[in-house]
């Protein structure tokens, strides 16, 4: 059984921040970013990146317009200094993007990162301790004074060593790492420690970087943190304050955003949140987040599925598919409600007015998406997504009430397979029903052709009725009034549409009749498609009387006598 929490675990103590005022404040700028991919989420994998595949990730990142990449933790892994070294000699790296490596506060490690990014024209160095007293007392056993000569010593050796190569544009990064943790005053003192002691000033700015190392607190409280901090740093002018979230309690892009509303002016994730235990940030997620909000991102994700895939082959890490943005399901609607508001929507929406389509946050085509999938259709499907997907894939438009009909079909094919079906599959139901149908019945009627008189008033029609090949005539007031006449029904046509499949010369006229049949409970619908309307509107007629004849009792099935007494040979 569960453990009792109230004995075991502490809730995390509210911050006193009484006159907060991030949660009026709207986010209208990007953040400056950082991609972790190749250091954070590269020592997250459960086989890490080699060469090849970080080369590969480091030029998509630089592609997609990160313009600082956290490139590797060279002083712990030979395969990570080896990297640094040939994106800079190689000069693999764009003149308008900085990397940066990290290091533990130990001169050796200091000194080995400093040497891996000898000779970039730009470079920041990020240096981290702990700072919470549950790492201070059981990891380290220090006390505060002792952490703080700590953070002096070793930002003052890697001021040391930076001073003497002045080739290289030289940026501290400081992270208290334990942030979220730690006492407010503590993290400040380390802050203002390692600021003071590298500098910190006019052409001279430092970024600090607040993590919630392990997410352990609601995003609100994060976010007090970081507004407390935000108004306590100084020189603030001379500072970037950076945020670092974890998702431990799976709200890191939460924590980020009311971040950035509480005065952090720099984001550090990953793509589709890779990074240890839940992962860091995920910024495919926040950037288009804030693309939903009218803010642009300054990343190029207009093609999704191709940043996933590239992601995918470098960390061997699958992207989910109901993955906010980027999954393969998301702009997808199995649900018959979903999928009638989001036909209405498409049918409304102004190409240039405001998206305002039900049940989509964003324009999949804003990501590179297609339309194809937005509506799929299964067991749990209903009319709107099936006469969504014959209007887009075959410019077949059906009345609402043939929407209901042809809806019980496909319902009854879903349910008996069990499976989805998709839109070739939809339109081969629709023509094995209106447009096939019974014809292959031994009692149906076929259409072969037909002959209008003079009048218009007059039809020929060459059928096989029963599988006896006739010419039958009839007279009305059109084609389709004679029609009936010549099948020699108790048929009455309620209704009639026609309308074109396409444009252009091949565009085939599509006709929609709506009849009902004596002794046959309801209507019934029947399509004719051809290049003449005409011959549409006799197929549609000749449709909907092979569906009801088929609905009939037996003992009245087959064509009416009237029509095979008026025939000739």
């Amino acid at each position: 059984m569960i453990a009792n929490p109230a004995t075991k675990y502490a809730p995390f103590a509210p911050i006193a921040l009484a006159d907060r005022q991030w949660p009026s404040r709207t986010i209208t700028q990007a953040p400056i970013w950082l991609s972790t991919d190749l250091r954070d989420g590269n020592q997250a994998l459960f086989e890490p990146m080699n060469a090849e595949r970080k080369m590969s990730l480091f030029m998509e990142l630089v592609r997609i317009g990160f313009k600082q990449i956290e490139v590797g933790f060279p002083a712990a892994s030979q395969t990570d200094f080896d990297f640094v070294r040939r994106l800079i000699e190689e000069k693999r790296i764009p003149d308008d993007v900085t990397i940066m490596v990290m290091t533990q506060s130990r001169e050796d490690l200091i000194a080995r990162s400093v040497e891996a990014v000898q000779g970039a024209p730009r470079a920041i160095v990020h240096l981290y301790n702990a700072t919470a007293p549950a790492w201070r007392r059981i990891v380290f056993g220090m006390s505060v004074p002792q952490v703080m000569d700590l953070i002096r010593h070793h930002v003052g050796y890697l001021k040391r060593l930076t001073d003497a190569q002045p080739a290289t544009q030289w940026t501290l990064q400081y992270s208290p790492e334990t942030f979220s943790a730690t006492e407010l005053d503590v993290s400040l003192q380390a802050c203002h420690t390692a600021i003071e002691t590298w500098g910190a000033g006019p052409g001279r700015e430092v970024i600090i970087n607040l993590p919630t190392t392990v997410e352990n607190a609601t995003a609100n409280v994060f976010a007090d943190q970081i507004e407390w901090m935000h108004r306590h740093l100084v020189p603030r002018q001379h500072i970037v304050l950076s945020v670092h979230p974890h998702n431990d309690r799976g709200t890191g892009v939460a924590a980020a955003e009311f971040a950035m509303m509480a005065g952090a002016d720099r984001v550090e994730g990953c793509l589709f949140g890779n990074g240890e235990r839940c992962g860091n940030v995920d910024i495919v997620t926040l950037a288009l987040n804030l693309y939903t909000q009218g803010v642009h991102p300054q990343l190029d994700f207009s093609d999704i599925t191709a940043v996933a895939r590239v992601a995918e082959e470098c960390t061997s890490i699958p992207v989910h598919p109901r993955h906010p943005y980027a999954g393969d399901l998301v702009f997808t609607a199995f649900s018959g409600s979903h999928q009638d508001a989001i036909k209405k929507g498409f049918a409304a929406q102004d190409p240039n007015g405001l998206w305002e389509v039900p049940y989509l946050p964003i324009d999949p085509a804003d990501l590179g998406r297609t339309y194809d999938s937005v509506i799929r259709v299964n067991s749990q499907s209903g009319k709107g997504g099936i006469a969504f997907l014959l209007e887009r894939e075959r410019g077949v438009v059906m009345p609402r009430r043939m929407q209901v009909e042809f809806s019980a079909v496909v319902q009854r094919q879903t349910d008996a397979s069990e499976t989805e079906i998709n839109g070739s599959e939809i339109w081969a139901l629709f023509q094995q029903t209106y447009l096939r149908g019974t014809a292959g019945s031994s009692d149906a009627i076929r259409y072969h052709g037909h002959k209008l008189d003079e009048s218009g008033q007059g039809i020929e029609l060459d059928l096989s009725i029963a599988g006896q090949r006739q010419q039958v005539r009839g007279h009305g007031n059109g084609p389709i009034a004679a029609t009936v006449d010549a099948l020699g029904l108790p048929l009455r046509v309620d209704s009639y549409e026609e309308r074109a499949t396409g444009s252009g010369a091949d565009a085939q006229a599509l006709a929609i009749v709506e009849a009902a049949l004596d002794g046959v409970a309801g209507a019934g619908f029947g399509v004719g498609m051809s290049h003449n309307i005409v011959t549409a509107s006799i197929q549609a007629v000749i449709s909907v009387a092979n569906r009801l004849q088929a609905r009939r009792q037996p003992s009245h099935s087959g064509a009416a006598t009237a029509a095979t007494a008026d025939t000739t040979a």
